[in-house]
């Protein structure tokens, strides 16, 4: 008898992080599931650590690498559930996850997609910090939503009707970088969605991401953009200067976080100037102007002592924020 969920990990040398990915399956409320790894080429001790994994619904394939859609996509094809969950190799569900997610999708049959919100796990010099993601509550039909930004913020996050993906087909293979936004999107375009309000997944951040990868994350996102404005219907079209306000905020965020030298800085100013031209509402929205304000800090003094600045004022609001009962 088929299992009602389909959990796909695809997993690259990933044996800081995938024991306790696996943990937080294993301890799901909703226990009627198969988890399919594909060891996407792993050269680590990856596949040593899955073989060592005693539970009868594990089922491991091995495969050259192919990258990360392609590892999504040869998931696909040995999920044998009614519904399917992705979830990356260094990510965490919380443990109510596939239980809420599951009765959201059966309380709204017309729904496609299931999600929740998101905590950004931060790892920086060995400890972890939690930030929660801005509460959404879009549902329905969420297209235009979507157009804007990505509010679903990552792949470890849906629950999606089986039926649903074969409607689509499959991951984007030949994007380097948010091919997620680029699938929630074609979702869109057929399915409603559906929310869990609460945040139920834990996404890991590498707070040393370089710029280079910076780079390969801009490139692909504007690929998604072109790709999904050139399919919009006319009504949607005057969404796009929004769209690519917001665009250009998320890659100076990128940028001021990530850049150890001027050069990123620069682009970071570029970005925040493009944001400007499209929309100059944009300067009286608070968190643009902490960018702004970033970015003229780092034209003076050094990253370290910008970041460290920034992580004094944060710690300071966190320690005088009032208790709540």
């Amino acid at each position: 008898m088929s299992p009602t969920i389909s959990i796909i990990i695809p997993a690259y040398n990933a044996e800081r992080t995938l024991l306790e990915t696996i943990a937080s399956v294993q301890q799901q409320t909703f226990s009627d599931f198969e988890l399919i790894v594909i060891n996407d080429g792993s050269t680590d001790r990856t596949l040593e650590l899955l073989n060592s994994v005693a539970d009868p619904r594990l089922k491991i394939f091995s495969y050259s690498n192919g990258g990360l859609p392609v590892a999504r996509n040869r998931g696909i094809s040995h999920a044998t559930g009614e519904f399917i969950a992705f979830l990356d190799a260094d990510d965490l569900w919380t443990p109510d996850k596939l239980e809420l997610q599951l009765a959201a999708l059966q309380q709204h049959p017309e729904a496609g997609v299931a999600y929740s919100w998101t905590y950004f796990m931060e790892d920086k010099e060995g400890s972890l910090s939690f930030n929660a993601c801005e509460p959404v509550f879009f549902e329905g039909n969420v297209y235009a939503n979507l157009l804007v930004a990505d509010f679903i913020y990552n792949g470890s996050n849906t629950l999606i009707r089986k039926q649903a993906i074969e409607s689509i087909g499959e991951f984007d293979p030949t994007l380097k970088s948010c091919e997620d936004w680029d699938y929630w999107l074609r979702l869109a375009t057929r399915w409603h969605f559906v929310v869990v309000p609460k945040h139920q997944i834990l996404y890991r951040r590498s707070s040393g991401v370089m710029s280079s990868k910076v780079e390969v994350m801009k490139q692909a996102c504007l690929i998604v953009l072109e790709k999904a404005y050139r399919a919009a219907p006319p009504e949607l079209q005057y969404l796009k200067n929004q769209t690519f306000t917001s665009f250009h905020k998320f890659c100076a965020d990128l940028y001021l976080k990530h850049s150890t030298d001027m050069s990123g800085v620069k682009e970071a100013g570029q970005h925040l100037w493009m944001a400007i031209r499209l929309q100059p509402q944009t300067l009286i929205n608070k968190r643009f102007q902490k960018l702004v304000l970033k970015f003229l800090l780092l034209r003076v003094l050094s990253p370290g002592i910008t970041n460290n600045f920034f992580e004094f004022i944060k710690k300071n609001r966190a320690n005088h924020q009032p208790l709540t009962q």
